[in-house]
């Protein structure tokens, strides 16, 4: 009696045709490429991630819900710590100075544009976290007050004027909706280096963020 090799099992041979398509290629699903982020949304998403952790930190936790300008304005001056940016103080001698000859103790501070950056993206990416432009906190009107006392102060402080960048005027779209932009548009493109809060602010700017201010 022969003996005949026993042919692959019906297992097998549907586990080798799994993967093939109809004649005899490999059925290849094709992948969805992710784009990656802009360096703008990037700097947005840690500057979100860094906020929302500072309010998870007080004691007792404070709800998103719950912030005020008065708490935005409390962020700031906590950033202020992490600063590069040397404001003197009205008593010193390089008061006023754009380029002191010497070093003094004065501390270092957020500079202004950082911080006007800064409200810039958190504005925006409040809202569209679901947050309603009325009750945005970082449109508040007490957080534009406070930015520009910090822009006049750091301005008399360093010795330097703070230029306002004009916006380019652009001719108004035929067949779409002059509302359908969002209101947080204008403060695309702020950004810069990471500074020691994670916040990623940057350092020693002296004129406003690409889009304008934050502060009328």
């Amino acid at each position: 009696m022969k003996c005949f090799p026993e042919g692959p099992s019906s297992s097998s041979s549907a586990a080798s045709t799994a993967g093939t398509a109809p004649g005899g290629t490999a059925d290849k699903q094709p992948r969805a490429s992710v784009a990656p982020l802009s360096r703008y949304e990037s700097q947005k998403r840690r500057d979100w991630n860094t906020f929302l952790q500072y309010i998870r930190n007080q004691r007792p936790p404070l709800a998103l819900a719950g912030c005020g300008g008065a708490h935005v304005i409390e962020f700031l001056r906590y950033l202020d710590q992490f600063g590069k940016t040397k404001v003197h103080a009205p008593g010193c001698a390089f008061f006023g100075c754009p380029n002191p000859p010497a070093p003094c103790p004065c501390p270092l501070r957020q500079a202004w544009g950082s911080l006007d950056a800064l409200i810039g993206r958190l504005r925006a990416a409040y809202e569209e976290s679901g947050g309603k432009p009325e009750t945005n906190p970082f449109a508040a009107r007490a957080v534009r007050f406070y930015l520009r006392e910090v822009r006049d102060s750091q301005a008399k402080a360093r010795g330097i004027r703070y230029e306002k960048k004009k916006r380019k005027r652009t001719p108004p779209s035929t067949g779409g909706d002059a509302g359908e932009h969002s209101s947080t548009a204008a403060v695309l493109g702020g950004g810069g280096s990471g500074s020691g809060s994670g916040s990623g602010l940057p350092e020693g700017s002296t004129t406003a963020p690409p889009g304008g201010s934050s502060i009328p």
